[in-house]
């Protein structure tokens, strides 16, 4: 608790999924609400260079978690948009922290910055051994370019950058936009609404023979927090929970949460994207203690039921 006294806390982001959790859990750990600076996006654009010098002012941590991200077909639309902007949010914010005297710095990266055919579990030490997944490619480029960033002015400066590689999160919040959400938040917003408005039938892309690991949001913030607090090294960090299911399983597991029993058509014209994902989250434990604790069904059990609460709001958009 004593690394957080009196510490003022910029979460950019931090109105966001994954972002409002860190918040809570620094609320939980004695940082006053007045110490946590939160810019909003419509207020204080951060790919322009004078918002983020506003936005780092005075401040003594920062967790940098503002991001554009989407899904398969996000991706593949706007590649350019999702590069420019995470690339130059990162490296204009890491250079103002840097001239403020900011005195920790946290940069979160994607698991799709590994390379496409990374052996798994994906090893930290296997970042640079091949280029990205080409559907996801823009924007994990983008992100790991705060890796080499934070490197850098860790050697010629002395500044205290991490970064962090987190696997896909789910969980309560979450973006369930059918156009630019994750793949399990699509798939119980598809499953759910076609179970209340009696249709039969949902389309889902790909083949379902890829897989992918995942972690509960609120595993993801606190593994973020303990970072902060305990992790001053040069290395990227995995933050996972170390489990994989493929594609076909975790539609079949959520078709069966969701109670959804109507046809289930593949569509194998669209991309399947990286072949496998899980991380090796050996580092994370041994070096800041973190493991993740929410057991899988459980985390989509939480995540079904808060979409269906806010099923209305999510729908138009509120």
């Amino acid at each position: 608790m004593s690394f957080w006294e009196d510490k003022k806390v910029l979460v950019t982001g931090g109105a966001g999924f994954l972002g409002s959790f860190v918040v809570e859990k620094l609320i939980e750990r004695g940082v006053s609400r007045e110490n946590i600076r939160i810019p909003r996006s419509r207020e204080l654009d951060l790919r322009k260079w004078e918002n983020c010098v506003k936005a780092v002012e005075n401040m003594d941590v920062v967790i940098h978690l503002a991001a554009r991200v989407g899904g398969i077909g996000f991706n593949r639309k706007y590649p350019a948009t999702l590069f420019y902007d995470n690339a130059i949010m990162g490296i204009q914010l890491m250079e103002a922290a840097r001239l403020a005297g900011v005195e920790k710095y946290v940069a979160i990266g994607t698991v799709c910055a590994y390379p496409k055919f990374t052996p798994v579990p994906f090893k930290e030490e296997d970042l640079w051994n091949g280029y990205p997944e080409e559907t996801n490619a823009p924007y994990g480029i983008a992100k790991k370019i705060q890796l080499v960033q934070a490197q850098a002015y860790r050697q010629q400066y002395g500044f205290n950058a991490i970064f962090l590689l987190p696997v896909n999160l789910y969980g309560p919040r979450d973006n369930f936009h059918l156009e630019h959400s994750h793949v399990i938040p699509a798939l119980i917003r598809k499953m759910v609404d076609a179970r209340i408005e009696g249709r039969d039938e949902i389309v889902v892309w790909g083949t379902g023979k890829p897989s992918r690991e995942f972690l509960y949001v609120e595993d993801a913030a606190e593994g973020i927090l303990l970072a902060t607090e305990k992790y001053n090294k040069p290395d990227p960090v995995n933050l996972g929970s170390g489990m994989e299911i493929t594609i076909r399983d975790l539609v079949n597991l959520i078709a069966e949460l969701t109670g959804y029993d109507g046809k289930i058509t593949w569509d194998t014209s669209k991309p399947d994207g990286q072949p496998r994902r899980c991380l090796d989250v050996s580092r994370a434990e041994r070096e800041f203690g973190f493991k993740a604790k929410t057991d899988f069904r459980e985390g989509l059990k939480r995540t079904i039921k808060w979409y269906e609460e806010n099923r209305e709001r999510v729908k138009w958009g509120r």
